[in-house]
């Protein structure tokens, strides 16, 4: 497979010496209390190493409960974020908050920054935001990194950078990876030549799975035809992670798709003696058994150092050769 020079991957890096001119980086939080203010310290640090503007907003560091803020300050966040200017608003952390405000968004005000050129970047929770947006206005935003779990690493990773660095150069153009062996033996191709799948102009979308599951059923999902979905979760049991997968197959999500990508699924421990070999793998098996829709796993993105940035509303083309796996959107 020819990878572009800017594909953001594992498997095939850029140079990114040339560093961009600063950027206009707002940092807010729309979801749980940033908890870890030494790697909320360390990220700022890093970004403004890296040469950019960095505002913080006036709440980003507030705490009700387990969230930033009650609903109002946080909603107050998301609405400055919007009007900042800034060429990224940045999540500082995920957790758990904005399902209970997702009707509530501003989502014609967000809609207007995007479209004014402001990226809006974030994962897990802020996957809620996301497919609301997507919902109501269509507007495309960023599966990406979080503040502190990614620049406030004691080291940050090297391919979420540059992915980043792409996104603020506007050179983004897609995402390549390997899938694992498992994925190869389930789709083997045929005779000497290996499985292919190409798909061109379909809606890639998704995030975290647990809140995709919280919003099936109401109007803050959005109903995607034939397009790419992709999930991932952390702190999760493999029991609990077939359990919403079922949901999205009782929905008839999955089958609505033309592929599933499955990112990162970590942080859960298995329990000897009683999952008698039930793992993860047996769900991805089991659920493969029950779609038509190719399932895929590996992608890059999750609750890990490693991560690219995905558009999420975005058209894409997604092509699989044997085991190598690529998104483009450029």
């Amino acid at each position: 497979m020819r990878h572009d020079d800017h594909v953001c991957s594992p498997t095939c890096g850029h140079d990114h010496s040339h560093r961009h001119g600063p950027r206009h980086i707002y940092l807010y939080s729309p979801s749980s209390a940033v908890r870890d203010k030494a790697a909320f310290r360390r990220g700022v640090a890093r970004l403004k190493a890296l040469g950019h503007e960095v505002e913080i907003d006036e709440s980003a560091l507030s705490s009700h409960m387990r969230f930033a803020g009650d609903d109002a300050t946080r909603l107050a966040a998301i609405g400055r974020a919007a009007a900042s200017g800034a060429d990224v608003a940045l999540i500082t952390r995920g957790g758990y908050g904005l399902t209970r405000i997702v009707g509530e968004l501003p989502f014609k005000a967000i809609t207007k920054a995007i479209e004014r050129g402001t990226q809006f970047v974030g994962l897990s929770d802020f996957t809620a935001l996301q497919m609301a947006l997507m919902a109501k206005t269509g507007a495309i935003t960023w599966a990406g990194p979080a503040l502190g779990e990614d620049f406030g690493a004691q080291a940050t990773d090297e391919i979420m950078e540059a992915c980043f660095d792409d996104l603020l150069l506007g050179h983004g153009e897609g995402a390549g990876w390997t899938l694992p062996a498992s994925d190869a033996k389930a789709y083997p191709g045929k005779g000497d030549k290996p499985y292919r799948l190409k798909l061109n102009g379909a809606t890639l979308w998704g995030g975290n799975l647990n809140v995709i599951c919280a919003l099936i059923g109401t109007p803050h999902l959005p109903q995607v035809e034939g397009g790419i979905l992709f999930l991932e979760d952390a702190n999760e049991h493999p029991y609990r992670i077939e359990r919403q997968l079922t949901q999205l197959l009782n929905a008839g999500v999955i089958g609505r798709q033309k592929a599933v990508l499955l990112g990162s699924f970590n942080r859960f421990k298995l329990v000897p003696g009683y999952d008698r070999g039930f793992k993860l793998q047996t769900v991805i098996d089991w659920l493969r058994t029950r779609t038509k829709t190719p399932v895929f796993t590996g992608l890059p993105f999750g609750h890990v150092p490693t991560k690219v940035l995905l558009p999420v509303g975005r058209q894409v083309d997604l092509l699989v050769d044997g085991r190598d796996a690529l998104i483009f959107w450029g």
